[in-house]
C-alpha cells in the first residue's frame, strides 16, 4: 500500500492534516518491550511547531494514544496502533485552494488522481503533519535499537548556503544526545546562529529556505542488507523520500564522490588495537554493495524550501481554465528543515529495526564470518 513500508516490521501511516486525527500502525514489534513514554514525548517535541519564530505558529500537543499493541506499558506482540488528535486546525485558510492549486504542492496532482475528492486542507495526507505519527513510531523503534547498542542521531547540516560542521568519523551517543537537547539542532552553535539568521531573513522577505540533514547510525554489525535492489540504501531511500519536502538523498559523500579519483574516494581497510576491522575513512557511508561494513552508516537528505510562502505566486484557476495569481494564507514554516531532523532519525530507526528483524541471526552476532566491524558495543 502507498502509505505503508517495511517487510517484517510493517508500518502504516493514516489520517489528514485537518481531519479528526492522524496515526500509525506498527506490526512486528517484539513483545514485552517497555515503552518509555516520557522519553518518547521528549523526542516528539523536537518536531513540534509553534515554539519560536523559526517555525509555523500551529502548535499541537501531539500526545500519542495507544489504541492497541500495548499492555501495562509494554508491547504485547500484536499490531500497535497509535493515534494523535488534530486540535488546532484552521481549514478556512485553505478554502480557495480547491480551485487554485499551490505551486510546488501536491494540490494539483492529488486533484487529478482523485478527481478533486481528496481532502487537501492543510495539505491533507501529503502534509508534514503526517510526520508526527511517523516520529511516534520511530521514537519507539529508537528505544528498541538503543537497548541493543545501536544509536541514531542527526543534525542540521545546512540551511541555505550556511553549513554546519560534519559528523566526525566515529560519532557517539553523547554527541547525538547533546544535539538533541539543543533548541536548534546543530554541532556548531556559531553556524547555528548564522542559519537562524538565514531563516529569519527569508521570513522577513515573505519567503522560505531549504537545507540538508545529516544522519548517522552507529553500532550496526557488518553484513546487514542485500545486493542490488534490496540494499540498505534502497530500503532507506524509499522511506526517506516519503517524508514531505525531501528531494534528494545521498549516502556517504554521495555526489561529491563523482568529482574524486579512486585513490581519494576509496576507504582503506585497517585493524584497530582491539582487532576490529574498520576503515580509515568513510566516504562510502558504511555501506558497500548494499550491505553494512560495520562503520557508522551515514547519509544526507536534501529538503526543499517550504512552497507555501506569503508572496503572490502564479497559478491557474481550474474552474475557469485561465492563469491567475494566488496569495496563500495560513500558518507555514519559513524553513521546515530544523523540524525534520527527528523525522529523519525516526525513519532511519524504523528501517534499521526492520532490517535487523529480518536478519535476527546476524543482529545477535558480534563476529560475522570472522569480520568484526566498528560497534559502540565493542
Amino acid at each position: 500500500m502507498a502509505s505503508s513500508f517495511g517487510e517484517r516490521l510493517r508500518v502504516s501511516v493514516f489520517g489528514e492534516s485537518h481531519g479528526t486525527g492522524i496515526g500509525a500502525v506498527i506490526d512486528g514489534l517484539p513483545a514485552g518491550f517497555p515503552i518509555d513514554t516520557d522519553r518518547l514525548m521528549r523526542f516528539m517535541e523536537r518536531r513540534q511547531g509553534g515554539r519560536n519564530a523559526l517555525s509555523t505558529s500551529r502548535k499541537e500537543p501531539d500526545v500519542p494514544r495507544f489504541i492497541s499493541g500495548v499492555t501495562d506499558g509494554k508491547t504485547n506482540g500484536f499490531p500497535l496502533c497509535l493515534e494523535i488528535a488534530n486540535t488546532n486546525t484552521r481549514s478556512g485558510d485553505y478554502s480557495n485552494l480547491a480551485d487554485c492549486p499551490r505551486p510546488s504542492h501536491a494540490d494539483y496532482t492529488a486533484g487529478v488522481k482523485w478527481n478533486g475528492k481528496a481532502d487537501m486542507r492543510g495539505g491533507g495526507h501529503f502534509s508534514g503533519r503526517l510526520t508526527a505519527p511517523l516520529c511516534a513510531a520511530g521514537g519507539i523503534a529508537k528505544q528498541i535499537l538503543s537497548s541493543r547498542g545501536i544509536e541514531i542521531g542527526a543534525h542540521l547540516r545546512s540551511v541555505g548556503s550556511v553549513q554546519d560542521d560534519p559528523f566526525p568519523l566515529f560519532p557517539d551517543a553523547a554527541l547525538f544526545a547533546e544535539i538533541a537537547e539543543k533548541a536548534f539542532p546543530v554541532i556548531s552553535d556559531v553556524q547555528g546562529e548564522a542559519m537562524q539568521n538565514e531563516i529569519l531573513a527569508a521570513k522577513e522577505a515573505l519567503d522560505s529556505v531549504g537545507g540538508t540533514v545529516e544522519c548517522a547510525v552507529t553500532g550496526l554489525p557488518a553484513g546487514l542488507g542485500d545486493p542490488m535492489f534490496d540494499g540498505v540504501e534502497n530500503r532507506l531511500a524509499r522511506v526517506l523520500f516519503g517524508i514531505p519536502a525531501v528531494k534528494g538523498v545521498e549516502f556517504g559523500d554521495g555526489f561529491a564522490l563523482s568529482e574524486m579519483r579512486g585513490s581519494q574516494a576509496n576507504d582503506p581497510f585497517c585493524i584497530d588495537g582491539s582487532g576490529r576491522i574498520l576503515t580509515k575513512t568513510n566516504h562510502s557511508g558504511g555501506i558497500l554493495g548494499g550491505i553494512t561494513t560495520g562503520m557508522p552508516l551515514r547519509f544526507r537528505v536534501g529538503i526543499k524550501p517550504t512552497p507555501s510562502i506569503a508572496q503572490p505566486q502564479e497559478t491557474v484557476s481550474l474552474s475557469e481554465r485561465k492563469n491567475t495569481v494566488l496569495e496563500i494564507k495560513g500558518r507555514h514554516d519559513p524553513c521546515i528543515v530544523q523540524r525534520a531532523v527527528p523525522v529523519i532519525e525516526a525513519a532511519a530507526a524504523l528501517v534499521i529495526l526492520d532490517l535487523l528483524t529480518a536478519d535476527a541471526q546476524l543482529a545477535e552476532k558480534e563476529n560475522h564470518d570472522g569480520f568484526t566491524g566498528y560497534s559502540d558495543r565493542a
